[in-house]
């Protein structure tokens, strides 16, 4: 079963004074193509969990963020007492008596005024945010799943409709080969001379040969069944769909320039159309 490359997942944590979201998404990318978003105080995990992401989504250009939203009392940033004292003693000496608020609204506005303390990383919290990203992971390759349903049934429609498309045109072939017969022979016959008739047919067949597309029908009939054989196995990926397709895309070609034929070539035109939506979404499928 295919999954695609584009996906979102979410979830959320309330831990007594903060809350934790944590949202990934991806977009098709040629390989792992990760971007992740945390705060400072997690940065040392980002190695362990870089290697967890890729794990999980093998493949795309994936944003990763982990936010807090602090709910409680709690704050990291504290005012720095000595500092601010200081400021306001110096404003006092130069203004004279002034209003002690107003001295203390202009001290905290001064560098250093403020100063933020670095959290430290608690392993149980930490242990209790893993399992949000597990379940944000978990969210994401359920989308990538549901996405992937939808594009199996993309695939198969359109490998039906290439299918139909080219017995179409083996059903013109008759008329195709009965129309350069006559090409031919009206050539011969316009040219006022007299042909040695077995060496005529000889070279009709020749001629015939090479434009019979039996070969490239036998061909693309493969590559359409190993196109869903691989759609509809355990490792179907997005990779080996491509190398499917540039195969099908060759042998739609050889058909169109051995067609000389104008229903068989609009219908060669049709065929290509539908390998092309197939190309389009190939690059999605992980």
């Amino acid at each position: 079963m295919i999954q695609s490359m584009t996906g979102f997942g979410k979830a959320t944590l309330q831990l007594p004074t903060k809350k934790i979201t944590v949202e990934v998404k991806s977009l098709n990318s040629k390989g792992m193509d990760l971007n992740v978003r945390m705060p400072s105080v997690y940065r040392e995990m980002e190695l362990s969990l870089r290697n967890q992401i890729s794990q999980h989504l093998e493949r795309g250009k994936v944003d990763f963020a982990l936010y807090i939203e602090v709910t409680g009392e709690e704050t990291s940033t504290k005012v720095n007492a000595p500092i601010v004292k200081a400021y306001m003693s110096q404003m006092r000496e130069i203004l004279g008596n002034t209003d002690e608020t107003e001295l203390l609204k202009m001290a905290v506005r001064m560098p250093d005024a403020l100063k933020t303390e670095r959290d430290e990383l608690d392993e149980n919290e930490w242990k209790q945010i893993l399992t949000v990203i597990n379940e944000a992971l978990a969210n994401i390759n359920n989308f990538r799943a549901d996405e992937g349903l939808s594009l199996e049934k993309e695939f198969q429609l359109r490998i039906a409709n290439i299918r139909s498309y080219m017995e179409q045109a083996l059903e013109l072939d008759p008329e195709r080969v009965q129309n350069i017969k006559n090409k031919l022979q009206t050539a011969i016959d316009e040219l006022k001379v007299t042909v040695d008739e077995n060496r005529f047919e000889q070279e009709l067949i020749y001629y015939l040969e090479k434009l019979d597309i039996t070969e490239e029908k036998v061909r693309l009939t493969n590559h359409l069944d190993y196109f869903i054989e691989t759609l509809n196995g355990n490792e179907a990926n997005g990779r080996k769909l491509g190398f499917i397709t540039q195969e099908m895309g060759r042998e739609i070609n050889t058909m169109g320039s051995k067609s000389n034929h104008a229903g068989m070539q609009k219908l060669v035109v049709q065929m290509k159309d539908e390998l092309e939506k197939i190309k389009e979404q190939v690059l999605n499928v992980l």
